[in-house]
This record gives C-alpha cells, sequence and structure tokens, in this order.
C-alpha cells in the first residue's frame, strides 16, 4: 500500500518536469535569437556626448579639449589656454597689464581684452572684434589666430561644434558608402556594443583621426567624434591644412654660403678703438662691438656706438652686430623684461641705433638674471626678432655653458631661445673663473666640446645655428699659503703676447696637458706658486676644427685685442678649411 501510494505523485512530478523544460528550452532560444539579432544589429540606443551639455565644444586633433567657444562665425571666441596649447609660446597673455601678444616668425601682434586697437609689428591696426576676459577667463577672437598662424576654423553642420584645425595638419577623409540601412553608426567606441552617437547617411564625408579594434576613429560633418565600422567606409584623400606664410620667402641670416662665421668681439667700455691701430683681422667677418645697455628699468638703453667704426667694418667687408648688454645687473633686468611696454621700448631703441650705425645684426648678451625672468627673456626675444627680421638684421643671443649656476646658467632657456634667434653663441670659457676657488683652465678643450655637445642634444639647438665663443686670454694663478695651514687661490687675466713674454722672460718650458689638451706650465716665485694654462694659436685651431667636426655655424672669439697677430691666419685656415 505505501509503494502505491508513492508511486502515483512521483508519474505526476515527471510530465511537470518536461514542460518546465520546454519552457526554458524555449527561453534560451529566444535570448539565442535575441542576441544573435542584437550582434548583427549592435546596440540600437543613442547616447548624449558629455560636450553636448553646452554649445561650442571644441575639438582638435580628434577629440574634445574640455573647452567650449564663445560667440558664432567670424565673432568666434575661444580661451587661450586652448590657442596657446595648440599654438604654442607664440600665445602669450600678461596679466598684470591684461594684455596678449601674439607673435609669430614674421609679425608681432598687441592688443587687449575689450579693444579693438592693435599694433602690429608696432604699426597701428584694428580688430574687428576683442577679446574677453570673463571672470579671469581670457578668450581670443579666432581672427587674428588664423591670419597669424594660419589655423583653421570649422563650425559643424549643426551649427554647434568647433573644430580646430592646425597649419600644416594632415587628415584622411572618407565617405560613407555601406550599411543595410543606406549609412552606419558613429558610436561611442570601438564596436556595436557601444551605443551610437550619430547615425551617418551614405554619402556623408567623414575624417578619420585613428584606428582602434579593427574600426576608424572618425569625424562627421556635424563635428560629432566616435567610431565606425571599416566595412562601410571609402578612404578619399588626404587633407592637408595650408602652412601660413608658405609663399614667403624666409628670412636668410648669413649669405655667404659654405663659409663660416668669424666674429670676434670688441670689448668698448669708455670709447671705440682708433681704426687704424687695429691691424689686418685676416678671415674676420663680423664683429660685434659692445655699445649697448640696458641703464634703467624702463628699457632705457645707452649707446656707445660710433658710425667711423661701423664705416671701417664695412669697407673691409665686415658686418657689424652690435651687443646689447643688460650690464649684468639683475634688478633692472627684471623690471624691463617683466612688461610688453618696456620690452618694447627696448626693441625700439635697438632698431633706431642698427638703422643710425647701419647694422647688420644685434648680440644679445644678457648675464647675472634671475631665474623668475626665464621666460620674459624668451618673450623679450620673440618680440624683438620678427621686428629686426623686418629690418634685416641678423639676431642672436650669448649663452653660458649648462651648469647649476642660478644667475649664470638656470635662467637660459637654451632650446626655447634657440628656436627663434639666428644665432647662438655659447660662451665656452671660463671653466675656471676669476675668483674660482682652485687654479685651472679658462677652457679645457674636453670641458668645451662637451658644453657644445650638451646644447645640441639637450636642448636640440641645430648645429647651423650654434657659434662656439672662444677664449683669447687665459690666466695666471698664484697659490700660497692662507696663514691657516691652506692655500690661498688667486688669478690674473692675460692675454697671449703677455703670456709669451712671461715664458720668454722666465725662460720657461710648456708642457702639454693631456688633460686638458693645452699647454701648461707652473713655476715657482717666493713662497707662491704660478700657473698657467696657455691658450695660443694652436688651442684655437683645435677649437676651429671642434666647431668644423661639430658642423657648428662659426666661432665668436672673446676678445680683439688679446689676441697673438699670428692667431688669425691660423683661425681663418682651420675654420674656413674644415668639412
Amino acid at each position: 500500500m505505501h509503494t502505491d501510494l508513492a508511486a502515483g505523485p512521483r508519474k505526476k512530478r515527471r510530465r511537470s518536469g518536461r514542460w518546465i523544460g520546454l519552457v526554458l528550452c524555449f527561453a534560451f532560444a529566444l535570448a539565442a535569437a535575441m542576441w544573435w539579432r542584437s550582434s548583427l544589429e549592435g546596440n540600437t540606443s543613442f547616447a548624449t556626448p558629455e560636450y553636448t551639455a553646452k554649445p561650442h565644444a571644441i575639438m582638435a586633433d580628434g577629440a574634445w579639449t574640455g573647452e567650449y567657444a564663445d560667440g558664432k562665425d567670424e565673432g568666434l571666441l575661444i580661451p587661450l589656454d586652448t590657442a596657446r596649447s595648440l599654438l604654442g609660446e607664440g600665445v602669450a597673455y600678461e596679466k598684470k597689464t591684461d594684455s596678449i601678444i601674439l607673435t609669430s616668425d614674421k609679425e608681432v601682434l598687441h592688443f587687449k581684452t575689450g579693444a579693438l586697437d592693435a599694433t602690429l609689428n608696432s604699426k597701428p591696426t584694428a580688430l574687428r572684434f576683442a577679446a574677453k576676459n570673463v571672470d579671469g577667463k581670457v578668450l581670443l577672437p579666432v581672427a587674428p589666430l588664423t591670419e597669424l598662424f594660419g589655423l583653421k576654423v570649422e563650425i559643424g553642420n549643426a551649427g554647434d561644434i568647433v573644430t580646430l584645425l592646425m597649419p600644416g595638419e594632415a587628415v584622411q577623409r572618407a565617405e560613407v558608402t555601406a550599411g543595410k540601412k543606406k549609412g552606419i553608426e558613429l558610436r561611442e567606441g570601438a564596436g556595436k556594443k557601444f551605443a551610437i552617437v550619430e547615425r551617418l547617411d551614405a554619402g556623408a564625408g567623414i575624417r578619420l583621426w585613428g584606428e582602434e579594434d579593427g574600426w576608424y576613429k572618425a569625424q562627421s560633418e556635424n563635428g560629432h567624434i566616435g567610431y565606425v565600422a571599416k566595412v562601410g567606409v571609402t578612404l578619399l584623400s588626404i587633407e592637408q591644412v595650408p602652412l601660413t606664410g608658405a609663399t614667403e620667402e624666409p628670412f636668410v641670416a648669413w649669405h655667404t654660403a659654405g663659409k663660416r662665421i668669424n666674429l670676434t668681439w670688441e670689448a668698448v667700455y669708455t670709447k671705440n678703438p682708433d681704426t687704424d691701430q687695429i691691424g689686418e683681422l685676416t678671415g674676420v667677418n663680423v664683429v660685434s662691438p659692445s655699445w649697448f645697455e640696458l641703464i634703467d628699468g624702463k628699457g632705457s638703453i645707452r649707446s656707445k656706438g660710433d658710425a667711423a667704426y661701423s664705416s671701417w667694418a664695412r669697407a673691409k667687408g665686415i658686418q657689424v652686430w652690435g651687443m646689447f648688454s643688460n650690464g649684468f645687473e639683475p634688478d633692472r633686468t627684471h623690471e624691463a623684461l617683466s612688461s610688453f611696454e618696456t620690452r618694447s621700448a627696448m626693441i625700439r631703441q635697438l632698431l633706431a641705433y642698427a638703422k643710425t650705425f647701419k647694422l647688420q645684426g644685434i648680440n644679445i648678451d644678457f648675464e647675472n638674471v634671475y631665474t623668475k625672468d626665464k621666460e620674459n627673456l624668451v618673450q623679450f626675444v620673440r618680440e624683438m626678432t620678427p621686428l629686426l627680421h623686418e629690418q634685416n638684421l641678423v639676431v642672436s643671443i650669448d649663452v653660458t655653458p649648462k651648469s647649476g649656476s642660478e644667475m649664470w646658467s638656470a635662467f637660459l632657456d637654451r632650446a626655447k631661445l634657440g628656436a627663434v634667434v639666428d644665432y647662438m653663441m655659447v660662451m665656452a670659457y671660463d671653466e675656471h673663473w676669476a675668483s674660482s676657488p682652485e687654479a685651472g683652465s679658462v677652457s679645457s678643450l674636453p670641458w668645451a666640446e662637451n658644453s657644445v655637445k650638451r646644447i645640441l642634444e639637450e636642448d636640440q639647438v641645430p648645429s647651423d645655428k650654434l657659434i662656439l665663443g672662444v677664449p683669447f686670454y687665459t690666466r695666471i694663478w698664484t697659490e700660497e699659503p692662507d696663514g691657516k695651514g691652506g692655500t690661498k687661490v688667486s688669478s690674473k687675466t692675460m692675454d697671449m703676447d703677455a703670456v709669451n713674454a712671461l715664458i720668454a722672460e722666465k725662460k720657461l718650458k710648456p708642457a702639454l696637458s693631456e688633460e686638458t689638451g693645452q699647454k701648461y706650465v707652473a713655476f715657482k716665485d717666493g713662497n707662491a706658486v704660478k700657473k698657467i694654462w696657455i691658450e695660443d694659436a694652436s688651442t684655437i685651431v683645435a677649437r676651429a676644427k671642434l666647431a668644423n667636426d661639430y658642423d657648428l655655424a662659426g666661432v665668436a672669439s672673446w676678445r680683439r685685442g688679446f689676441e697673438s697677430q699670428d692667431v688669425w691666419a691660423a683661425l681663418d685656415q682651420a675654420l674656413q678649411s674644415g668639412p
């Protein structure tokens, strides 16, 4: 009896299990069919991109910049930070005067927020639309950015999205050509599982910004950015944004092709030299007299220029690049560099002096400068160079070898300066300076070579812009007991003839120092020891060879009057006969 009662219900449960199994199979089949369909059609939902929260999202390089434009059509304004990130430091803002300075290779445009008045290369001009300062955020009109830099600005077909294209940028164009619904979907990501940003009709044009997992990163004519399947796209031509000023002739700094620069600095302290007493400067093709000096924070410049000296040089076929020094005074330098007005005052005076003395160039020699003025010095050179080039003037700057010195090295941004100037003189001397705590060479040859290599490699200054500074002087070092168990070290500068006379007088026999690549002498003088690392024609030839080996633009010697007369012919032959 118990067996019969138990048997009945078991049969009933088996019928119910079959029914549940059929339902589950149907559900699985339905789910599989839906998955199969969705795998073919993809995600059919639409996404609302984050950048659509406000109108005029700015796109660049195939991505949203995170910023928005203001205004419309030709009156469009974009954030200064966006312009600077795309165009570099040719876009500058001076907060204390609320000024914008745009510098290109040939032009300097200055204007203030809220104003249509501007200056272009120091001449009055007018803007069509003014810049704005909205709650501390500066917005620039796009018109001058397109005119000076060649920035291309597009507004999407729907009128909401702004696309910025850089001059020289190359972008692949394509066309939508396939899709079951006579088009394809622009999706948030590279795959059908991602939501749709926009449906693109067959024949629609798109830009391609890259490739990911077999999908193209694309931008529609409305400006939206997403991904499209490769199968629905046909590649067209490459779009090349024109380079601004591509048809203009670039400024040529040196017209003597195949001949290296052989510059010598003329130190003018109180009065200019009597040119009748200078003698023959065999091979010298540029002189740089120290004529101009900054004398106050307002940008005033004192001149010791001499028309007779300039006329003498021109008659010999020698160019004159007037040196402009900051007087090695950091406070006045800081003040003079700190505003567009004072920087412009310096530039105007230099242009006037260049015209007065018929110069071919300006050589900038700023030393002992605060590190905080690093960017303002670069900005000064950016603002100066186009204006000097407009007057066919060569722009050069003197830099020290790289070191940890704050005031003598760290303030120099050699990479940025090298991108702007025509020539950079590396003053490869004062390895051991006048008050050095130990005696040593003014410029050992390995140290000079390393000074050149670091600027070429670390700062990427082109070799055809770099000029090697060479010393015509040395120092006689005195080491004597200091009375405290140590040694007192002092030095005195000597020119080449003075060293030769001393060696002859004391019947010294110089020996070659393998470490420095120079001849060296040491001798006793009472309780003191005198040491000289000798600079002569042989070391100058070795330095010229160094300039040739690194394919530099030439050499610059400090200074005329310190050399022995045999130096000029030896330097010229070594410098100009090299590869």
